[in-house]
């Protein structure tokens, strides 16, 4: 282990203690590197420097490909130097190559705790406690005091998509930086607001409800329902009347349920209902 309490030097044996639990305490940031890596060399001191600077934000981890190559399987390392971060026992984000410390110092601020961190908690919870108002000015306060914490963003999105205030959960979604936008919660947040967007009303609904029970060839009817069924998280039923309309007749509305399955798809990940209604929706195309 490192002369330095903030860095340690991984194993099979001590992973699971460093990493799967030790990130509940703190962000483990794991680095997989060689020794004949010239990168890793030079990325190395740099990370060391940052972890004594931290002062225990973060816990540097070391782990040596070589002498642990059924890890380094574990998690895909093709290249390295591989650094992934570690929150709560789950890897949240990563990169590749001897980064510049400035860019790595971004990497980390993006999700070291803040103190903020407690008033974005506070909101979600006034929130479920029915006051979503209180929620807001909350947030208001913490984003006016950390303009660069971007979980308040974010959690305001959340809470003015909830609400049913689309327009502004999309302000929220649009000011967070490009480098944000491809993260799994922004992409599902931002496919869920188009499904609201999307969705009949409840008069609607039982109209086209009545409408496919007369007709089950009633492509809008049937594409109505699946939007109305993504809204509220019925994502199986909401597959299935999108294939649907894919079988009766795939071009309808330039293509609109196509492309609903493939923003259901990017939002349900490795869901299991996404690799079978893959497959389906392959076999409708070919």
């Amino acid at each position: 282990m490192s002369d330095s309490p903030y860095i340690y030097d991984l194993t099979e044996d001590n992973f699971d203690a460093i990493v799967t639990r030790g990130s509940h305490d703190q962000p483990v940031l794991v680095d997989f590197w060689a020794s004949w890596c010239q990168p890793c060399q030079m990325l190395m001191p740099v990370l060391a420097k940052l972890a004594d600077e931290y002062q225990g934000r973060f816990v540097l981890a070391k782990l040596n490909t070589e002498e642990n190559q059924s890890l380094a399987g574990q998690f895909g390392i093709r290249s390295i130097p591989n650094v992934k971060l570690f929150v709560n026992g789950e890897e949240i984000d990563e990169f590749s190559g001897a980064l510049p410390e400035s860019a790595i110092r971004e990497f980390l601020e993006k999700h070291m705790p803040r103190e903020s961190d407690s008033q974005v908690e506070a909101a979600l919870q006034a929130y479920a406690s029915g006051d979503p108002q209180t929620a807001v000015d909350m947030l208001e306060q913490a984003r006016q005091s950390d303009p660069g914490n971007l979980r308040i963003l974010l959690a305001m999105a959340q809470i003015h998509a909830a609400s049913g205030d689309l327009a502004a959960a999309k302000a929220m979604l649009d000011a967070l930086p490009a480098t944000e936008q491809e993260k799994q919660e922004v992409v599902t947040l931002r496919n869920q607001l188009l499904f609201a967007a999307g969705a009949p009303g409840d008069t609607e609904r039982a109209e086209f409800e009545k409408r496919l029970a007369e007709n089950e060839h009633d492509s809008e009817a049937r594409y109505g329902l699946a939007m109305a069924q993504a809204q509220v998280g019925d994502y199986a039923s909401a597959i299935e009347h999108l294939l649907g309309v894919m079988a009766e007749d795939r071009n309808y509305d330039d293509g609109a349920a196509r492309e609903a399955l493939l923003k259901l798809f990017d939002m349900l990940g490795d869901d299991p209902l996404v690799a079978q209604a893959r497959r389906r929706l392959f076999n409708l195309m070919h």
